[in-house]
């Protein structure tokens, strides 16, 4: 009974340590801000690792990062882009959720297939359509964790493209940057609906709530507060 049942265990310990170690992780990032990661939408099977793995996962995972601390590409980013400065600091600081080394967003991507990548969080999806036509066409989604520039360059350009799409006025009393913020995190569609009065969900409304709250810190940042 004992043998039939061993390679079972070498199977599922290393994982079980593994997912243990990527939940510990998520929690303790998530707490300050009070937010964690979406519900997966698709389930895979755990891969096999090692608890060595998931230990080294961990530590990678734990290196810390302050978005301020790529103010210069914000603004060179943000110019070219037309957009504010401040508006996607100020999401970067909204993303920062959850920790952005790139051995845990690959880690966490297999888990989550669908899941974000880079310091800016965009999906494969939005990614491939913001990058048409523009100097980072010829890139990969799958870069976005190890150059964190370009996570910008397509932070902005995305917050560009939902620009364009706004309407000269609309009847809902959200300022330019708090819709853009929305479409941001919820998609342009959306954001033309808040725009014309819906009234946004529990985790659109937390997202803009983030936003006030990031909102003169990332100011100061760039130096516009």
């Amino acid at each position: 009974m004992s043998d039939s049942r061993a390679p079972r265990r070498r199977w599922w310990l290393p994982a079980v340590v593994f997912a243990l170690a990527l939940y510990v992780i998520v929690r303790a990032a998530n707490t300050p801000q009070g937010d964690t990661p979406p519900p997966a939408s698709a389930s895979t099977s755990a891969p096999t690792r090692s608890a060595d793995s998931a230990s080294a996962s961990a530590s990678a995972a734990s290196s810390s990062y302050d978005p301020a601390d790529y103010v210069s590409q914000v603004r060179t980013r943000a110019q070219q882009a037309h957009i504010s400065a401040q508006l996607a600091m100020a999401i970067l600081y909204n993303e920062a959720y959850k920790p952005h080394a790139p051995s845990f967003e690959r880690a966490w991507q297999k888990y989550k297939p669908d899941a974000s990548f880079g310091i800016a969080n965009m999906h494969r999806a939005t990614f491939d359509e913001v990058k048409k036509g523009r100097d980072f066409a010829d890139r990969r989604w799958d870069e976005l964790p190890d150059d964190r520039d370009l996570a910008i360059e397509a932070e902005a350009w995305f917050l560009h493209d939902l620009a364009a799409q706004l309407p000269t006025t609309w009847s809902a009393s959200y300022t330019r940057n708090e819709l853009l913020a929305l479409g941001y995190s919820t998609g342009a569609g959306n954001m033309l609906a808040f725009a014309r009065g819906a009234t946004p969900g529990g985790q659109a409304q937390s997202y803009l709530d983030k936003l006030h709250a990031n909102w003169a810190k990332a100011g100061r940042a760039v130096g516009t507060g």
